[in-house]
C-alpha cells in the first residue's frame, strides 16, 4: 500500500532513505488506483513525536500495494509542547476541524504521557472524548495504542485502567486467540509484542463489557482485543510500532531521570529485550552512573553503540499482517465517499457479518 507524499513532512524522506516507496502526488494522480484516508492522531510527548510518525507510517505502508495510502497527522490541545515542535505540527500537522471536513477512512490514536492517575482531569481528556465521539459516527474504525487505549474504554464502558505496581515494560510472548477473527487470520499463534506502561486493563474486564480479546499474553496481560462489534474499535494495549531500538531510548531516558534525582531507583533492564552482552555492557556502566551521581562526577556517554547489533525485533513481521488485515477489512467496508463510514448495506452493528 504506496504511501502518497501529499505534504512536504520530513517523516516522508526519512522513510524514503530506509527504502520504503513513497508516491509523489504527480504520479499517485495518474495511478487508477483506489486511494485510502487514514487519520494518526499524534499525542506522543515532543522527544517521541516524529519518532511515532515513522513508526506508524512504516506499518501502514508496508502493507499491500494496490492502495494509494493518504495519511492525515493531527493532534489536540491539552498537551504541553515546546516550540520546535508546535512549529513541526503548525508546518505539516492538519487541524481536527479539517479532519472532520474531509472525511477519514480510519484513525489511528497513539499514546500519550500523563501527568497524574485520573485520566479524565488530564487536559488533553476533553479534546480527546470530541475525537472519539466524532470518530465514533463517522469513521470505518478506529485502532488504538496504550493509553488511548485505556481513556477509550474509560469513556465507553467506564472501565478504569488499574496501577499494577511497577512499570512492565520489555518484549513479550503472546498467543492469538478466536483465530477465525479477520484481524488475525493468517498470523503466527505465537509472537512477541513489546509493552511500556505502569497501567492494564485486564481481561475479564474487558470481556465482561462484551469486548473480545485476540491476543494476550501470561505475563503481560492483553494486548489486542475488539469492541462488541467486533472491528469499530480495535485495542492494542502493547507497541506492535515499536522500532528496534525504542525500549532502548526508554531505558536511556530513564537511566538519565535516576541521574538527575528524577527517580530514586536505578530502573530495571526491560524484560525479555537485552542479551547477556548488552546486560553486561549495562551493568557496567549503571556502576559509573551511580558513582557519578554519588561524588559528582562527570557523566560518561550511554553506550548504547554498543548494544545495537544485539537487539533484535521479533514483532515487526506478525505487526504487520495484523495492519495489514485491519486496512484491508476497512478497504473492503468503508465508503468510496471518506465522509461515510460504511459503504450500503453494511451493518454498523456487525459490520463483518461474524
Amino acid at each position: 500500500m504506496p504511501l502518497v507524499a501529499h505534504t512536504n513532512l520530513p517523516t516522508f524522506d526519512r522513510l524514503r532513505e530506509e527504502g520504503e516507496e513513497i508516491l509523489d502526488p504527480i504520479r499517485a494522480q495518474n495511478q487508477d488506483i483506489r486511494e485510502m484516508h487514514i487519520g494518526l492522531l499524534n499525542m506522543m510527548p515532543d522527544a517521541a513525536l516524529e519518532a511515532t510518525e515513522r513508526q506508524f507510517l512504516r506499518l501502514l505502508g508496508a502493507c499491500n500495494q494496490i492502495v494509494q495510502f493518504h495519511v492525515h497527522l493531527f493532534t489536540i490541545n491539552g498537551l504541553t509542547r515546546s516550540e520546535t515542535a508546535q512549529q513541526h505540527i503548525n508546518t505539516y500537522y492538519e487541524s481536527f476541524e479539517q479532519i472532520k471536513q474531509d472525511g477519514l477512512d480510519g484513525l489511528i490514536i497513539s499514546g500519550a504521557n500523563v501527568v497524574g492517575n485520573r485520566l479524565a482531569e488530564e487536559d488533553f481528556w476533553q479534546p480527546l472524548t470530541e475525537v472519539f465521539s466524532w470518530a465514533t459516527e463517522n469513521v470505518t474504525s478506529v485502532l488504538c495504542s496504550c493509553l488511548a487505549t485505556h481513556a477509550l474504554i474509560q469513556y465507553n464502558y467506564g472501565i478504569q485502567r488499574t496501577l499494577i505496581g511497577k512499570k512492565r515494560w520489555g518484549v513479550y510472548s503472546h498467543k492469538t486467540y478466536n483465530r477465525t477473527h479477520p484481524l488475525v487470520a493468517e498470523i503466527n499463534t505465537r509472537f512477541d509484542v513489546p509493552h511500556s506502561r505502569f497501567n492494564e486493563i485486564f481481561q475479564k474486564d474487558m470481556e465482561a463489557y462484551g469486548m473480545t480479546v485476540l491476543v494476550a499474553s501470561k505475563e503481560a496481560g492483553v494486548h489486542l482485543a475488539v469492541s462488541p462489534d467486533g472491528f469499530r474499535t480495535v485495542y492494542f494495549q502493547g507497541h506492535p510500532e515499536y522500532d528496534d531500538i525504542s525500549l532502548l531510548k526508554e531505558y536511556k531516558r530513564e537511566v538519565l531521570r535516576f541521574y538527575r534525582g528524577e527517580i530514586n531507583e536505578y530502573p530495571p533492564f526491560p524484560e525479555h529485550y537485552f542479551n547477556t552482552e548488552a546486560q553486561a555492557v549495562f551493568t557496567e556502566y549503571a556502576e559509573k552512573i551511580k558513582h557519578a551521581k554519588a561524588t559528582g562526577g562527570e557523566l560518561e556517554v550511554f553506550p548504547e553503540h554498543f548494544v545495537l547489533d544485539d537487539l533484535d525485533n521479533t514483532w515487526r513481521d506478525t505487526a504487520k499482517a495484523v495492519f495489514n488485515n485491519w486496512l484491508g477489512k476497512i478497504y473492503q467496508l468503508t465508503n468510496q465517499d471518506r465522509r461515510l463510514p460504511f459503504m450500503e448495506g453494511v451493518d454498523p452493528n456487525n459490520p463483518l457479518g461474524l
